[in-house]
């Protein structure tokens, strides 16, 4: 019995395989030290490659630059139409001010011709009121530019004149303009108003054309 117990008590020996261990760092190593792979392109063509992908980052900074200075520009552009646009209107406004303003003495005079009126001051006043009042009235739209159309002895123009109606004259009159109901207005080249007249027309032609 106790040489059966002596046997049992014999320690085990554990032995342990370390070859796969071996194997797998003989694996990593291999690959770490594995020599790249030439490149099979001819190294004319890798040049071209190289240049151009530096040609099309400088293009892109080129284009990137064009973009920036395009809008720095358009701003520029916008804020420059707005302070011209501003200036415009300042000037027009400026300008209508004033010819109000040149206004207001004819209308001052138009108020002392009504209350000479009423205060049955002599004719004679009255008119000469009315006829300063047109003078400076006048005067005022000569300084904006605006003329009046002659007409009165001239010869009848379309382009100025509207004939409202006729009169018979002597053939040397034919043609001209004997009266004028309503005065026409031109600013340089731009017609404001034709002038309604009364046109003299030959006797001799109306008669004929009578018959």
């Amino acid at each position: 019995m106790r040489r059966a117990d002596s046997e049992e008590e014999v320690p085990k020996i554990r032995v342990t395989d370390r070859r796969r261990i071996y194997l797998d760092d003989d694996s990593k190593s291999s690959e770490a030290t594995k020599p790249e792979e030439p490149s099979l392109k001819p190294k004319y063509v890798e040049e071209l490659e190289a240049r151009t992908k530096a040609a099309e980052s400088k293009v892109q900074e080129v284009q990137s630059r064009f973009e920036l200075l395009r809008a720095q520009l358009q701003q520029e552009t916008d804020e420059t139409r707005q302070r011209l646009n501003r200036a415009a209107d300042e000037r027009a406004e400026q300008e209508k001010v004033r010819f109000i303003t040149s206004l207001l003495p004819v209308l001052d005079n138009l108020g002392r011709a009504l209350n000479a009126s009423e205060n049955s001051v002599s004719s004679e006043s009255v008119v000469e009121g009315v006829r300063q009042t047109i003078e400076d009235f006048e005067k005022t739209l000569r300084a904006a530019g605006v003329e009046p159309i002659e007409s009165v002895g001239q010869p009848f123009d379309p382009q100025l004149h509207e004939a409202v109606d006729t009169v018979r004259v002597t053939p040397d009159l034919e043609g001209q303009v004997t009266e004028e109901y309503a005065r026409g207005y031109r600013m340089g080249d731009r017609l404001l108003r034709p002038a309604k007249v009364q046109v003299g027309r030959d006797s001799l032609k109306a008669d004929q054309a009578r018959q």
